[in-house]
Order: structure tokens, then sequence, then C-alpha cells
């Protein structure tokens, strides 16, 4: 497909699911998962796991090369399944600050690119984040009130792109994730390629 094409029929596309941690962003993304076919379940997480040797962590300074290295290499996958025909849904905390690589990507396949903010209100997802129990495979998870509290208002105030926000406080995970598959429909949350995002740190 060429750049600036729209999409045909059965096509790919890219759907960027986020929110702060306890938002309930992979739950919903599994079950958007089941909703769309074919269908791809791209966890961002798995991709700073991949780095077996001179990881660091992702919230460090020093990690902002690394951070570039591993979101290049999710988009690169993302758009490479949409460009086969998939319905992609990247779960993960991709803030703002995170966005262009997947504009660019956009802009340059022709390939329609959503972006959806889980944003359950501050008490709500404290709430969620501390009852949760361990990730996938084992792996801990980000529990503790001062971080969880700190990424939460990392999304708040999000300026031209609050249209993308979905508060999904009083809503089940199967709920969200049918009322997201219809308003991806609708076009609610699709990104222009050349949107400007909103301001926001340079790391989560």
């Amino acid at each position: 497909m060429a750049a600036g094409e729209q999409n045909q029929p059965g096509a790919g596309q890219v759907i960027v699911l986020t929110g702060p941690p306890g938002a309930g962003k992979s739950t919903v993304a599994a079950l958007l998962a089941d909703l769309l076919e074919p269908s791809v379940h791209l966890v961002a997480d798995d991709f700073w796991h991949y780095i077996k040797r001179g990881a660091i962590e992702p919230f460090l300074p020093q990690s902002h090369h690394q951070n570039e290295i591993v979101i290049g290499v999710l988009v690169t996958a993302a758009f490479g399944y949409a460009a086969g025909g998939y319905q992609v849904i990247c779960d993960g905390i991709v803030g703002p600050w995170f966005l262009e690589p997947f504009r660019s990507a956009a802009a340059a396949t022709g390939l329609v690119l959503h972006y959806v903010v889980l944003r359950p209100d501050e008490a709500t997802t404290v709430s969620r984040a501390a009852r949760r129990s361990q990730g996938r495979d084992g792996r801990p998870v980000l529990r503790a009130c001062g971080p969880v509290v700190s990424m939460h208002r990392q999304f708040a105030n999000l300026g031209e792109l609050e249209r993308h926000v979905l508060n999904s406080a009083n809503q089940d995970a199967a709920t969200t994730a049918a009322l997201v598959r219809h308003q991806l429909g609708d076009g609610r949350f699709r990104l222009d390629a050349g949107a400007p995002g909103a301001a926001g740190p340079a790391e989560p």
C-alpha cells in the first residue's frame, strides 16, 4: 500500500492501547484481540524483557537510547504484522512521548493508527494496581502507590489527545473491550499520522 492511501477492506491496522499501570490494559487488549479477526496482541513490556544483558530500567535517565531502540523494534513489528493484514493491538505504557515513531510508520505505510488511552480515575487506578498479583510468566508488576500515581498523572491533561481517553472506572474489562471495538469503527481513536502530540516527559 502506498503512503497516504486509505486502508482497503481487509487491510491491517495498529491499535496502541495504553494508560497507567492498573488501568486494565493487558486484560482489555487480550479481550479486544479475541474480538478482531485476524489479530495480533503485542505486549510492549516483552520487548524490554528480550534484552538479556545490559538492560537498563526504562524509567532511569540513562535508558533513553535503549528505550528509543525498543520502541523502534515494537513499531517495526506492529506495522509489519499490520502490513500483512492483521489487526494489531500494542499493549503497554506508550505515552505521547513515544508516539512519533508510530505516526511516522503510519505516514510511511498508509496504514491506520489508533491511540486508545484507558484512564480510570486516580483512586480506581491505584486500587486496581494494588490488587494485582503478578504479570506474565510470573514477572513482578508495579503496585506501589507512589509510582502508580506518578504514571497516572503523566497521562493527565493530554491536550489534543484527550479525545483518545476512555474512562473505564465503572466498567468491567469485557464491557471496555466491546466499547473500544465499537469506537474504533467510529474513528474516535484514529490518530492522524501528522497530528501533534501532547507535551509530556521524555520517558515514562
